[in-house]
């Protein structure tokens, strides 16, 4: 097992790695809307959602993977109300392939956060 770490992406908040790659596949740790230097990317789901997204990528790309790779993600919300903006987001980020996905709400995420996106993806053959 390989850590993955870049600085296109925020450094972890604790003890955990941004993400862990085997022989095939890459797991990301949950992202939330910090910047690469660690700032909180705006106050509103849509601003929130693009940057989780950008850190994801950021990530698949130091792996050697991409979007096209993913095969399963899960989200977690902190307000379901914001489920349809958070989709609208999301859903951009994928071609005509998308992956297995759960979407929850919890109560409360890291540093008070809208939204935290973990994803599995495949290293491309």
């Amino acid at each position: 097992m390989k850590a993955i770490s870049t600085p296109n992406a925020p450094q972890a908040i604790g003890p955990y790695v941004q993400a862990n790659q085997t022989a095939s596949l890459v797991y990301t740790s949950g992202q939330i809307p910090l910047t690469k230097d660690g700032v909180l990317a705006g106050e509103d789901i849509t601003t929130q959602t693009h940057q989780v997204m950008k850190n994801i990528e950021a990530i698949l790309t130091e792996a050697g993977t991409n979007w096209n790779h993913v095969v399963k993600t899960t989200c977690f919300l902190s307000d379901m109300n914001n489920f349809a903006a958070f989709n609208e987001v999301y859903a951009s980020y994928f071609d005509i392939r998308l992956p297995a996905r759960s979407c929850v709400e919890v109560s409360r995420l890291p540093r008070d956060v809208l939204v935290e996106v973990e994803v599995i993806a495949v290293l491309p053959i």
